[in-house]
């Protein structure tokens, strides 16, 4: 008798361990996701208040309608102490936004052309980016690294960066070096890091030939995870169903190009921007 009831004292005792055990680990689940929650809003707000800076000229703004940078950056898993990478930043739009929300706390690399001291749209596409760069003092934390179409660049210190992103630039590399870039890519990003992609997306069964400027959202799917991305997730964020990708002067034939000039230009104003995939991978590891 007494030796069952030892028994069943030790069961009771194990059942109240258990008990606590399994309500700490739920205590330290629930306070996890409430901070990750508190960290998110912080970041969503850092963005929200990058978009609104002052820093930001009206034109750049008004184009916030087809990019949707906070949705666009909140997909992709942006948090404000990130180490992200910008490829080819180009006019700096994105920037703007991404040195803005970044400074303080995270780090922003610019991967853009070198200059090499020649005539030409690479080098005083670099000057133009170093020049806005140095015109506002949100840009001053912003680190410029050199990124050469079709050859290993080193985007970032390898192992480094939380997030990479490129904005409607793959049409500009062509294949040999869209597949560059993603190795690149991959050797910046840390495990678990991510890879966005966005840009205009080519419809199914029509020819690059005849849609100039549009990319294969299959083929760039395909590339990525040839460099060794997991490809994590898709979204219509950006997507445009008034594009119908075929205009004498290609993608460039909307705005904010428009490339017709004043020809056909209330109808291609009222078709926007172009329709554009949002691609997320995953560099595989912890």
């Amino acid at each position: 008798m007494t030796i069952k009831k030892n028994a069943l004292t030790a069961i009771a005792i194990a059942v109240t361990l258990s008990g606590s055990i399994l309500s700490s680990s739920a205590i330290a689940h629930e306070s996890h996701i409430h901070e990750a929650n508190a960290n998110k809003s912080a970041s969503v707000k850092a963005l929200e208040n990058a978009v609104s800076g002052d820093h930001r000229s009206a034109k750049n703004k008004a184009r916030d309608q087809y990019r949707h940078p906070i949705e666009t950056l909140t997909f992709f898993g942006f948090h404000s102490n990130m180490t992200v990478v910008e490829i080819t930043p180009g006019g700096g739009w994105y920037t703007e936004i991404l040195a803005a929300a970044l400074k303080g706390e995270g780090k922003l690399y610019g991967a853009h052309y070198p200059d090499t001291g020649e005539d030409n749209y690479y080098s005083n596409s670099r000057k133009e980016l170093e020049n806005k760069l140095a015109s506002d003092a949100v840009f001053s934390e912003v680190m410029l690294t050199n990124f050469t179409p079709r050859e290993e660049s080193e985007l970032a210190p390898q192992g480094s960066a939380d997030l990479v992103l490129t904005f409607r630039n793959l049409h500009n590399w062509k294949d040999a070096g869209v597949e560059q870039v993603f190795k690149d890519a991959f050797k910046a990003l840390k495990p678990g890091g991510v890879l966005g992609v966005v840009e205009h997306r080519l419809p199914v069964g029509i020819s690059p030939e005849e849609a100039r400027g549009y990319v294969s959202e299959v083929k760039t799917i395909k590339q990525v995870k040839a460099a060794g991305f997991r490809f994590e997730d898709s979204s219509e964020i950006n997507a445009n169903s008034k594009d119908l990708a075929i205009y004498p002067k290609g993608v460039w034939t909307l705005p904010p190009s428009l490339a017709l000039k004043d020809k056909d230009r209330a109808k291609y104003l009222a078709i926007g921007e172009s329709d554009r995939m949002t691609l997320k991978f995953v560099k595989p590891g912890k």
